[in-house]
C-alpha cells in the first residue's frame, strides 16, 4: 500500500490534537448524525434486510475462497469484449502502468471518478511527477483537490469542510487549475455546486483520458460498476476516447445476478437512497459509443496477503458504504485524518494495517483506535466483524 500517509503520528496522538478542534468537530457531528439517521430510514424500509445482509456477506466469502479462479475469468471476459488487463502487484507497478498507458496516447491530463484505490496508490502524485495533471471531478474530491487537504471520509472526502471553507477554497484556488470561481461566491449549496459545475465541465470536453475505479467487476461477463450521486463519474466513464480503470482485487462479484443484492444494501448503507442517482455499467468496448479503449488494471498491494489472514481477510468483503464511520465514536471525535490512511474509521483501523503491515507507529496504533462498542458491525451490509479482527490485530502488534 502507498505510503501517502506513512509518517504520521501514531494515532493517539493525532486524535488529540483533532479533538481539540472545536470546528473539526462541529462539522463531523453534523454530518455523522445526520447520514446515519436517514440511513436507518432506509434500512428499516425494507423488510429482508437481514436476508440481503446475509447474503452479501456469503458471496463476498465464496468469492475470496475461489478468487484464484475468479480473476481468470474476469481477465478472459474483459479481452473478450476488447478491454486490455494488466496486473499489479504493488502500488508503484500500479502507478507505472497506469502513467505509461497515458503517456502513450500523447496526453498530458486525465479526468477522474472518485476512487478509494488510486488514492491508496497515490496515483495523482505519481501522475504529477511525469508531467500528467489528474482533475478530480467527484465535487468532494474537488474541494480536497483544490485545498490541498487529504480526504477524511470514505464516502464524503471533504467531511471536514463546512460551506464557508468551500466557499473560500473556491474563491482562492479555482482560478489556478482552470475557470475561476464567479464573482460573488456564496456559501449557498446551489451556488457553490454551480461553480463546481461550470469548473469540471470544460475539463470534461476537453480532456481525452479518464481514470476509474469501480464498485464490483463481474466475473461472468467482465462489465465494470461504478455507482455515483452526481454525474460527474458518468462523464467520466463516457466522454474520454480512453478508459483506464483501476480495481482492487476484491471487488469482484461472479455473476450479474449477485449485483441485486449490493445494489440495494450500498445505496441505503452510504447515501441513505433507495437506488444510487447514477448506476454506469460498462463491458469493454462497442467501437461506436463511449471510449474507444478500455484498460483494467487488477490491484494486489496487500490484498492477498491479507486474503491469507483466516480472521482478517473479512476486511476485504467492504463495499466501501462507509456506515462503520458515521456510527463510530471514536470517528466522530477524532476526524478521518488522525487514521493516517485514506481508509479511516473502524474500516481503516483494520485495512490499513493489514495491506501496509504494522511496521510504523501510525498502522501499529491503528487496531487500538476503538472502544470495540460493536456498532460498525452491527450496521455493516457485508457483516464484517470488525471488533473481532481489531483484537485479532492488536494481538499481532
Amino acid at each position: 500500500m502507498s505510503g501517502t500517509f506513512v509518517g504520521m503520528p501514531a494515532f493517539p496522538v493525532a486524535a488529540r490534537q483533532a479533538v481539540g478542534n472545536e470546528t473539526l468537530r462541529g462539522n463531523l457531528r453534523h454530518a455523522t448524525h445526520t447520514i446515519r439517521d436517514k440511513r436507518a430510514r432506509a434500512v428499516a424500509e425494507l423488510d429482508d434486510w437481514a436476508a440481503l445482509r446475509e447474503a452479501g456477506k456469503q458471496i463476498k466469502d465464496h468469492t475470496l475462497r475461489h478468487l484464484d479462479r475468479y480473476l481468470v475469468q474476469v481477465e478472459e471476459a474483459v479481452t473478450a469484449a476488447g478491454g486490455t488487463v494488466h496486473w499489479a502487484a504493488d502500488a508503484d507497478e500500479a502507478n507505472e502502468i497506469v502513467a505509461r498507458l497515458v503517456e502513450e496516447t500523447g496526453e498530458s491530463e486525465v479526468v477522474k471518478v472518485k476512487s478509494m484505490a488510486t488514492q491508496e496508490i497515490a496515483l495523482n502524485e505519481a501522475l504529477e511527477a511525469r508531467g500528467i495533471h489528474a482533475y478530480e471531478t467527484d465535487l468532494a474530491e474537488l474541494i480536497v483537490q483544490l485545498g490541498k487537504d487529504r480526504p477524511s471520509h470514505i464516502l464524503v472526502p471533504a467531511i471536514h469542510r463546512n460551506r464557508g471553507e468551500i466557499r473560500d477554497i473556491f474563491r482562492s484556488e479555482m482560478s489556478e487549475w482552470g475557470r475561476p470561481a464567479p464573482e460573488g461566491l456564496t456559501d449557498t449549496p446551489a451556488e457553490l455546486a454551480e461553480a463546481a459545475r461550470l469548473h469540471l465541465r470544460e475539463k470534461f470536453l476537453r480532456a481525452k483520458v479518464g481514470i476509474s475505479g469501480a464498485n464490483f467487476v463481474v466475473a461472468e461477463t467482465g462489465t465494470l460498476v461504478v455507482v455515483e450521486s452526481e454525474g460527474n463519474g458518468r462523464m467520466c466513464l463516457t466522454l474520454p476516447e480512453t478508459l483506464i480503470s483501476v480495481v482492487g482485487i476484491e471487488k469482484i462479484v461472479p455473476r450479474w445476478q449477485d449485483l441485486e443484492v449490493f445494489l440495494q444494501t450500498l445505496p441505503r448503507s452510504s447515501t441513505a437512497e433507495r437506488m444510487n442517482p447514477y448506476t454506469s455499467m460498462w463491458t469493454g468496448t462497442t467501437g461506436e459509443d463511449g471510449p474507444r479503449t478500455f484498460h483494467l488494471v487488477l490491484l494486489d498491494n496487500g490484498r492477498t496477503d491479507t486474503l491469507a489472514d483466516e480472521v482478517g481477510r473479512q476486511a476485504l468483503r467492504c463495499i466501501r458504504c462507509s456506515a462503520c464511520l458515521n456510527v463510530c465514536p471514536v470517528y466522530e471525535r477524532a476526524g478521518g485524518h488522525a487514521y493516517g490512511s485514506v481508509y479511516p474509521g473502524p474500516i481503516g483501523a483494520i485495512l490499513s494495517p493489514q495491506l501496509r503491515g504494522t511496521g510504523s507507529e501510525i498502522d501499529a496504533s491503528l487496531p487500538y483506535a476503538s472502544s470495540l462498542c460493536g456498532a460498525c458491525y452491527e450496521v455493516c451490509p457485508v457483516a464484517i466483524d470488525i471488533p473481532e479482527v481489531l483484537v485479532h490485530l492488536r494481538e499481532r502488534v
